[in-house]
Formats: structure tokens, sequence, C-alpha cells
């Protein structure tokens, strides 16, 4: 029988997985807020103050002992340098595609991240897979296919976010580092290099705080919240739960970044998206409707044991 703290750890995996993907579905409207600021200078103030938000939670938590313990592990450390490396290029990426009007792009690329996860957990951490969420996953692989071979073109921006994040989530999920601690490190190891590239290369209207608007440094500012939040709420539930689970909620975010894309910022949805688009959506319900089931089942054996 599942013990009450594995329930309750299950119920908080659950409740942070919603939240991540909420904020990360609505996090384009804060990005279209900062068209006049180019790419690598939202990525420069991403960097610094989720770095100043993640340092003031970890010594509010009481944490700060845990951190200098990680940073005097070199081991721990070259793995934490590489995760930061990928997540750093994920978020490049995702503040172009929105910035450069490839919402879409982005949506498709968090449709698929989901099945990609899935795969990931098979092959690196052994977890199994039923036939539908076999045929799922082989589904979407098929719309990535007929995108590459009928109309020549391979959705890149979408591919490497779904690479780039699916490949952070499993390498974070094998690291056994605080998700608090963890982010701190890998934004620690990013921000000398932000500094350096702000002092030096960043020479826009907006790159200069002191002459800046209040409206416009505080939106800037506010790239730690938009940052950080979902970030530790992922991490907290991807170590709650297996990350074909994490994965089954990550439907949410694209899903509000399609309706943004669509309705709102009214990008062109051209008939090569659209059917990747079809076969992605069918996939991630043909594995919704599995998990579905075979969470059913498992509850009712439980039951079952619990009668017995």
């Amino acid at each position: 029988m599942t013990t009450e703290p594995a329930k309750d750890d299950v119920r908080s995996g659950v409740i942070n997985a919603i939240s991540a993907y909420l904020m990360w579905g609505l996090a384009p409207i804060y990005f279209k807020l900062l068209l006049a600021v180019t790419p690598d200078e939202i990525m420069v103030h991403r960097v610094v103050w989720s770095s100043l938000l993640l340092s003031i939670i970890v010594i509010l938590t009481g944490k700060w002992r845990a951190f200098i313990a990680i940073i005097k592990q070199p081991q721990i450390l070259t793995k934490l340098l590489l995760t930061a490396t990928i997540l750093g290029t994920n978020w490049f990426l995702f503040i172009w595609a929105v910035n450069n009007d490839h919402l879409l792009d982005a949506s498709l690329g968090y449709f698929i991240n989901p099945l990609l996860s899935v795969a990931l957990g098979v092959i690196f951490l052994q977890e199994r897979l039923r036939k539908w969420q076999l045929f799922a996953v082989l589904l979407a692989i098929s719309g990535v296919l007929i995108q590459l071979i009928s109309f020549g073109s391979l959705p890149i921006i979408s591919l490497a976010l779904a690479s780039t994040f699916g490949v952070y989530g499993l390498l974070r999920k094998k690291l056994h580092v605080d998700s608090f601690i963890g982010l701190l490190v890998e934004s620690m190891l990013m921000l000398p290099i932000a500094l350096v590239y702000w002092s030096i290369f960043v020479s826009s209207e907006t790159s200069n705080m002191l002459i800046n608007t209040i409206t416009m440094n505080t939106t800037l500012i506010f790239a730690g919240v938009v940052t950080t939040a979902p970030l530790l709420c992922f991490t907290a539930a991807a170590k709650r739960l297996t990350l074909s689970t994490v994965g089954f909620f990550q439907y949410i975010g694209p899903s509000i970044m399609f309706i943004l894309a669509t309705a709102y910022y009214q990008e062109p949805l051209v008939m090569a998206k659209l059917i990747t688009f079809g076969f992605i959506w069918i996939a991630l319900i043909i594995y919704s409707l599995d998990s579905f089931n075979a969470h059913k089942q498992k509850q009712q054996a439980l039951r079952k044991n619990v009668s017995v």
C-alpha cells in the first residue's frame, strides 16, 4: 500500500507540475513586453535577477550551508555546469522564439517534450512503456518525419527547445541536489559570463538601468521571478514524480502558448506545422488516455488489496 508520506509527495509533485506549466504557458506575455530589448540582453537579466532571487530564497530557508557544501564538491559542480549550459541554451532559445514571432514553434517544441521525456525515461532510467505509450511516441516521431519528407523542413526551433529541456529534466532528476540549491548553483555559474557580457557587449538604450524608466527597470528585474518560479516548481515536481508523469502535465504550457500565438498574436499556422501539430496532439491524447486507464486500474488493484 502507498504510505501517507508517499501520497503527500505525489500530491505535492502534481501541484508543482501544474503550477510550473501554467506559468510557462503565460510567460510569452511577459517577454512580449520586452520587444524593445534584444534577446541577449533579456538573457542577461534572466541570469542576474534569478541569481539574486535564488540567493535570497536559499538564505531565508536556511539552506546556505548546503549551498556551500555543494560548491565544494567538484564532481557535482561539474554536472551542474553541464545542466547550467543546457538550461541557459533553452532560456535563450525561448526568448528568441517568442520575440521573433516563433511562438508557434515554441509551442510545438513543448508539445513534443512530454513524449521526449517519456522516451528519455525509458532509455536512461529504465522506466517501462506500455504499448499505447510506445505508439504515442512513435506517432509523434512520425509527425516530425512527415514534415521533413513532405515539406523539406524540420522544426529546428521546436526540436531544440524540446531536446534541451528534456535532457535538462533528465540530468536534474539524476542529481541528488536540492531544487533551490541546484538552481542557485546553475545561475551562479552563468552569472560571471552574464555580467561580463552586460558590461562589454550590451550597448543598447536600455542597457544602463540608471537612466531607464522605473517601469522598464521593474519589467527587467521581474525576469528573475518569471524565470525562477516555474523552474522551482518543475524541479520540485521532477524529484517527486516519474519523468513520464511529469511529462503528462506538460501539455498545459504549450496549449496556452498555441492559443496565444494563433488567437492573440496572429502567427500564421502553415500546413507543415498544422500536420505536425495534429500528429503530436493525437499522440498526447493516446498517451493521456492510456495513463488515465493505467492509474484507474492501479487504484482498483489497491482497493482490492485493502479489502482482502
